[in-house]
């Protein structure tokens, strides 16, 4: 059976970016996130963020700016607090838990590239050149805490009850109970375990 290339996309295999269905899940996705940003009016920004996402738990805020490429590959919990500026590079699945605080302008990268420069583009049947895109899911538990100015990349996931600090940038997965920071992220220090 051949997949389609949002299946493609998914399984974290070579896509066809200029596809019909993913061109037009990107214009559904700007459109609601240019609503969400720009309306006054709370019952259209509501709606605008429950058609966005896959899922949306109780009690999710949205507090400024926001920005998404799909949306639609986007899971939140409840008890979501997404601060302003932040950019989710939805080009696989983001999910968040409960009670998950994201502070200020950080950044999930789902999509990445070859190391080898040779195999960054490829040709396709007609002989038009494309970009070649992987891409793999961010997961996040329940009780995170992530800091300003931190970037996940894809294939990330955070543990429950973590604390990332300001700034850093997460390649590995961070184990449950800590804070994480630096660049690249490790543990600095355990947390006690949530009853």
């Amino acid at each position: 059976m051949t997949m389609t290339e949002h299946e493609k996309l998914l399984a974290g295999k070579d896509y066809d970016y200029r596809d019909l269905d993913l061109q037009a899940m990107l214009a559904k996705g700007r459109r609601l996130v240019q609503v969400i940003n720009n309306t006054t009016n709370l019952a259209t920004r509501q709606a605008a963020i429950t058609d966005l996402f896959h899922q949306v738990g109780q009690r999710v805020t949205l507090n400024g700016h926001f920005e998404a490429i799909y949306g639609n590959h986007i899971s939140l919990g409840d008890d979501v607090f997404i601060n302003g500026n932040c950019f989710f590079q939805d080009s696989n699945r983001i999910t968040l838990g409960d009670r998950v605080i994201i502070a200020p302008d950080t950044k999930f990268y789902c999509g990445e590239h070859s190391l080898d420069a040779t195999k960054r583009f490829g040709t396709r049947p007609d002989g038009s050149r494309y970009l070649i895109t992987f891409t793999e899911p961010i997961t996040v538990g329940n009780d995170v805490w992530i800091g300003g100015n931190v970037t996940v990349i894809g294939g990330v996931h955070i543990g429950n009850n973590v604390m990332i600090a300001a700034g850093a940038v997460v390649t590995h997965d961070i184990p449950d109970n800590c804070v994480a920071g630096g660049v690249p992220a490790k543990v600095l220090k355990s947390l006690p375990a949530l009853k």
